[in-house]
């Protein structure tokens, strides 16, 4: 499982820049760059859940991945060693994304 770092920090899984769900699942199955992906496990914090906890942060996670493209996708699993999931201001999926998205394009 890679090591994952998040600072999608508006998202209710997120735990100090970790996340907080288990497992995500990134989405971009046409993604050619970074900005064509996104975390779609991604939930806005709310006012509400502002001080409510999801459980504490995993620095390694499980990421399903539809990124088709990317070099570290293997069988729709990430194999990468590391990935980083930006979004700091995100207020729903489309605007995150695994910045460690590589584009194996050929």
């Amino acid at each position: 499982m890679p090591v994952l770092s998040c600072s999608a920090v508006t998202c209710v899984y997120n735990q100090d820049e970790l996340c907080s769900k288990g497992d995500i699942k990134v989405g971009g199955s046409d993604a050619r760059d970074a900005d064509q992906t996104c975390c779609e496990s991604f939930k806005e914090r709310s006012s509400s859940s502002m001080s409510n906890s999801q459980g504490c942060g995993c620095t390694t996670i499980g990421v399903d991945c539809k990124a088709q493209e990317c070099e570290f996708n293997e069988q729709c699993k990430c194999k990468a060693g590391a990935i980083n999931i930006g979004g700091q201001n995100a207020c729903q999926c489309q605007e995150t994304r695994c910045s460690t998205f590589h584009c194996d394009c050929k």
